[in-house]
């Protein structure tokens, strides 16, 4: 049986979400039927016939790939950074009850930051003068910030939420291997 039920799937590396152009984004096809017969989507519009299985992004929009046999992918937003100069990333993979994951609050194309605060539902969490990653496993609604003097920058808050439990109540490594399934992606991306 093909390993993510019937459905095509679009994978995303580096494993963060939203995924963001600096970070030079590999979109891989995966999905029954021919090598080399993947057709490719941007902005709902067909892009390129015929395309390779996997490719790296130059350009920000929402992708999707097209399988004979399994039909199009879920759609992948890659994003150059509009709307802000910060953006708050989740990992891709699917979280599972007691699962802990990892913010990272990042500066547009990766300019540093310093003094960044974590907030949960409108409470913050945790500030750091130097660190821009917070790792936890309360679920709930997150956004970051950082402060220079008057000027403040606001990342698009994200939400995240569990998949299910572990099988026979087991509890993963932090440190085992995820699996990528776009379509069950922890967070949804919400605008403020």
């Amino acid at each position: 049986m093909w390993p993510w039920g019937q459905t095509t799937q679009l994978l995303v590396e580096p494993p963060w979400t939203p995924p963001v152009l600096w970070d030079r984004v590999t979109l891989t096809c995966h999905g029954l039927g021919t090598p080399g017969a993947t057709t490719w989507y941007k902005d709902g519009q067909r892009w390129w016939q015929k395309g390779p299985d996997r490719f790296v992004v130059t350009e920000s929009g929402t992708y999707q790939c097209y399988r004979p046999g399994t039909g199009r992918s879920p759609p992948v937003s890659v994003f150059n950074g509009e709307g802000g100069l910060l953006v708050l990333q989740v990992p891709v993979w699917a979280l599972l009850e007691g699962d802990m994951v990892t913010l990272r609050c990042r500066g547009w194309q990766d300019k540093p930051v310093a003094s960044v605060s974590f907030y949960r539902e409108e409470k913050q969490l945790q500030r750091f003068r130097d660190g821009t990653e917070l790792s936890l496993s309360p679920l709930g609604r997150y956004r970051c910030n950082f402060q220079m003097g008057t000027n403040r920058l606001e990342s698009v808050p994200v939400t995240v939420t569990v998949h299910g439990e572990h099988p026979h109540g087991r509890h993963p490594k932090y440190s085992d291997s995820p699996t990528l399934i776009p379509s069950r992606l922890p967070i949804t991306v919400s605008s403020c």
